[in-house]
């Protein structure tokens, strides 16, 4: 066992790629299907509106950790400044929803080999990338920061080209589409009413909860910044770009394919990418994409993997969890707490094993971590609040302080009970994944109860 420390090891161009790795992944590739339906181009607003809120979020999330790096994150400060039952929440909710996230995208790496290997059963590629994702993050903290680095290039490198193609072929090439032109974000199909707003205000309201979860991630940057070799440098200048990233990344990306492609051709439950280049007689492409998606995902699932067990490590340090896993190995791996991630993860082999389909059942299930992300949201903001309620106190200053503090924070707050609100509505069909977040804060508040009295 080490000194009981994590190694920092990880080094500014890490740092970088693992926030922006956060911010792109499969639901910029496969959720803005159904954002787009919903809304239309009008998909843009929601996206710059949510990226806005989420950068807000991570400026919020970014003084607290150049103050004090934590792989506790945000559940260290909630801890800290608001009391041991904010941190206990905070943790478990981060560590059950990432454990389901990392279940949810090996099964999604599984269907995605199917492109290529329409024989190979779910369950083999889903065990073979179990295995090569743990094997990652069990060596070093700088192989995981290396692997995450090359995966982020790799999804950075095929949305920048196709950004450049599609501009290509919009003011360069027109024959190769002759339908392509940037009035198809603005002009209305034949028969309906509006263009820009496909189903009026209504609809953009109704895609802001797919919206947010495509930035579930962005928070990852936090937890690294245990590891990272220079906090106070590296955790400012990643968390500034974030705005940059998702102008360029979602917001370029959405403007320029849906001016190659009318939205109204396309149908929810598509990846656009991969439906669009398909239909404008690019088929070669697909598969191209594939590989991209397939990477986005196991990207997630990779950071899934590190997530966990940083924050369970974490927990367990500030004593919501138990001892045994804060204990680390001799290259500074928290090997107990990535174990019991591990263990839960692994499940999804033999149910794609015995319950092929299990996944069907599972996808609502998953409409939870939607409301376990907002969760988040609120808990970043308010252990901020609490935290600079105790930095103004005793008088000090910040090296990286948030900006519209402290009406940012209540922006964000009462951004997160809107979302709330729209999830709940009869036409979004999540009532029950709401109605579960008082009745989950009611178990998580038992559990930790149980666990202090024991």
């Amino acid at each position: 066992m080490s000194n009981n420390k994590l190694h920092r090891a990880l080094k500014n161009r890490h740092i970088q790629l693992i926030a922006l790795g956060g911010a792109v992944g499969t639901g910029l590739f496969l959720g803005t299907g159904s954002a787009i339906f919903l809304a239309g181009p009008s998909v843009l607003v929601g996206y710059a509106v949510v990226g806005f809120l989420a950068f807000l979020i991570m400026r919020q999330l970014g003084e607290m950790m150049t103050e004090e790096p934590n792989a506790g994150s945000f559940s260290y400060f909630a801890h800290k400044y608001w009391g041991g039952f904010a941190g206990f929440l905070a943790g478990w909710n981060y560590w059950i929803l990432y454990v389901m996230v990392s279940i949810s995208e090996l099964t999604a790496v599984a269907a995605y080999m199917q492109f290529w290997f329409p024989e190979l059963p779910t369950w083999i590629s889903a065990l073979i990338f179990f295995v090569i994702i743990n094997a990652i993050n069990f060596s070093t903290v700088k192989v995981f920061g290396e692997v995450e680095f090359w995966f982020s290039i790799i999804k950075i490198s095929a949305i920048i080209a196709m950004i450049v193609f599609g501009l290509y072929i919009l003011f360069l090439n027109t024959s190769l589409v002759p339908d392509a032109t940037v009035k198809n974000l603005w002009e209305a199909p034949l028969g309906a009413k509006s263009g820009f707003f496909a189903n009026g205000w209504y609809g953009l309201v109704m895609a802001i909860p797919i919206i947010m979860f495509s930035f579930g991630g962005l928070e990852l940057v936090g937890i690294a910044a245990a590891e990272a070799d220079e906090p106070e440098k590296t955790i400012p200048k990643a968390t500034n770009q974030v705005l940059f990233r998702i102008l360029v990344f979602y917001i370029g990306t959405i403007a320029v394919l849906l001016s190659l492609y009318h939205w109204s051709n396309l149908t929810k439950d598509s990846s656009p990418f991969t439906m669009i280049f398909t239909d404008i007689g690019f088929k070669h492409v697909a598969g191209i994409l594939n590989f991209v998606i397939l990477t986005a995902a196991l990207s997630v699932f990779n950071s899934g993997v590190y997530a966990t067990s940083r924050m369970l490590f974490g927990l367990s340090y500030q004593g919501s969890a138990p001892k045994i896993f804060s204990k680390l190995n001799i290259r500074g791996i928290p090997i107990t707490a990535m174990g019991l991630a591990g263990a839960l993860t692994f499940t999804v082999v033999p149910l794609n094993y015995f319950l092929p389909h299990w996944h069907e059942a599972f996808k609502q299930a998953m409409s939870i971590v939607v409301a376990a992300l907002v969760i988040n949201w609120a808990m970043i903001s308010l252990s901020h609040l609490f935290f600079r309620k105790n930095i103004d106190k005793k008088g000090e200053k910040t090296l990286f302080p948030a900006i519209l503090y402290p009406f940012g924070n209540y922006i964000c707050l009462a951004f997160t009970v809107f979302v709330l609100t729209v999830m709940a509505t009869p036409d979004f069909g999540m009532f029950y994944s709401v109605l579960a977040v008082p009745v989950w804060i009611v178990f998580i508040y038992l559990l930790y109860v149980v666990f202090k009295r024991g």
